[in-house]
């Protein structure tokens, strides 16, 4: 007797290095993502680290939740262009052409930083940074399905976006090494940017190696959606996007958890970037204190990776989110203690459930939109993803203390988690039994 529905399990997955040699593209793909992703953590942690961490600064939370803006908010205002112009060019050429761009434009933004420019010019450029990174990421998305078999795809998405959040935390260390090595202020960061630079010209020779076309898109929008003007298209690809998401209990189901992680992270982000900087060992730990969160976090992704095709498999992609979603809630309540050793395990554990939700959403979104409003649901995801994130940062901003200690906040992050759970459960339960079924496969 078959089983269907929401907790259907699914086909054992094959093994992941079977699959890379078997597929030469999707090896290709993987290698685009970590250089892409690799630069990113260069940038970001040359960035942040020259307005966070140099005591020249002295940077106030309204300050550190400014500059997060600047590094994200790009990919919410840039990702519906990006979705709807990935639609309709081909994502090789996206790959080529956009690297190139933020390679000139992380040049750009390392010759303002070691200049000892202020921060609104450094932030100007790095917006156009993020801009040109984010034809990218949604590209690295949207084209997955081209060069993987369906029956592997939720393996091999949790296998690369995962390698790829590890290559973005190795990129993280190795810019902190980096700026041991050139310096401490601003021309050190600069020559981090410079390094970031070159990561991101390979990502575009190794572009190049692509067949032109085998990326897609397959289908063009039908000429009857067009709008005559940018904007206009924007709008319509947004609209159809979120309306494709609606569509897939699955995907509005993991859009839902993501959207709740990426607010808690964001309270727990700025709360720890306060609590290393003034309170933990009085305020020696700094850098390297974020740091450790930050590697555990990344852990807890790494993880993910492995556990989540399991998870679906054994368990069904809803009561995989739902799973996470509890688990995240009932580990948000360990943050109350504020104690340094607690807050790293407890990263860990958020890390590894918010990237299980992301990767189911991910998943659902590769499997049960058509290739045609794929980047339109990419794009709309990613602008959730940030906007939510950035929101929480300034709302956390105008009610944490100076030192970052503030128990409510951590409190209502598991709230929060809570309210999730209840959400995702609902969602799959409007569309029915025979709508919950064919998500879950």
């Amino acid at each position: 007797m078959t089983t269907s529905g929401p907790d259907a399990p699914a086909a054992a997955p094959k093994p992941a290095w079977r699959t890379f040699r078997d597929l030469p593209d999707l090896l290709r793909l993987l290698g685009v993502r970590l250089l892409s992703q690799y630069a990113e953590g260069l940038f970001q942690a040359a960035l942040g680290t020259a307005i966070v961490f140099n005591p020249q600064r002295n940077a106030s939370p309204a300050d550190i939740a400014a500059g997060l803006a600047v590094l994200l908010l790009p990919y919410s205002a840039i990702g519906p262009f990006a979705g709807a112009l990935l639609d309709r060019w081909d994502r090789r050429r996206v790959f080529i052409v956009a690297n190139l761009v933020r390679a000139l434009l992380i040049v750009a933004c390392a010759a303002v930083l070691a200049s000892g420019a202020g921060e609104t010019a450094i932030f100007i450029v790095a917006l156009a940074v993020g801009g040109a990174g984010r034809f990218v990421a949604s590209g690295l998305s949207a084209a997955l399905p081209h060069v993987v078999d369906r029956p592997q795809l939720v393996a091999m998405n949790s296998v690369t976006t995962t390698l790829g959040a590890g290559a973005t935390a190795l990129g993280a260390s190795t810019a902190v090494g980096l700026r041991a090595l050139f310096g401490s202020d601003d021309a050190g960061s600069g020559g981090v940017l410079a390094c970031a630079a070159l990561v991101t010209v390979l990502g575009a020779i190794l572009s190049t190696r692509f067949p032109r076309g085998v990326l897609g898109p397959d289908h063009d929008i039908p000429a009857a959606e067009r709008s005559p003007t940018a904007l206009r298209d924007v709008a319509a690809g947004l609209a159809h996007g979120a309306r494709a998401a609606w569509r897939a209990p699955s995907v509005t189901a993991a859009l839902s958890g993501i959207g709740a992680h990426r607010v808690v992270f964001g309270f727990n982000t700025l709360m720890l970037l306060l609590l290393t900087r003034h309170r933990f060992a009085d305020g020696t730990l700094g850098l390297a204190g974020f740091g450790s969160v930050a590697g555990a976090t990344a852990v807890g992704m790494f993880v993910a990776a492995v556990l989540t095709p399991f998870s679906v498999a054994r368990w069904g992609r809803r009561n995989t989110v739902v799973g996470a979603l509890i688990a995240a809630c009932l580990t948000q309540l360990t943050v109350l203690s504020l104690n340094f050793v607690v807050l790293v395990l407890a990263a860990a554990v958020l890390g590894l459930a918010g990237q299980v939700v992301k990767l189911s959403g991910d998943a659902a979104m590769q499997l049960d939109v058509p290739d045609e409003r794929r980047g339109q649901v990419f794009a709309f995801q990613d602008a959730l993803f940030n906007v939510t994130f950035v929101g929480a940062v300034a709302f956390a901003a105008a009610v944490v203390p100076f030192d970052g200690a503030s128990r409510p906040l951590a409190a209502a992050g598991a709230v929060l988690y809570a309210v999730a759970v209840i959400v995702v459960v609902l969602l799959y339960r409007r569309t029915g039994t025979a709508e919950a079924a064919r998500a879950s496969n």
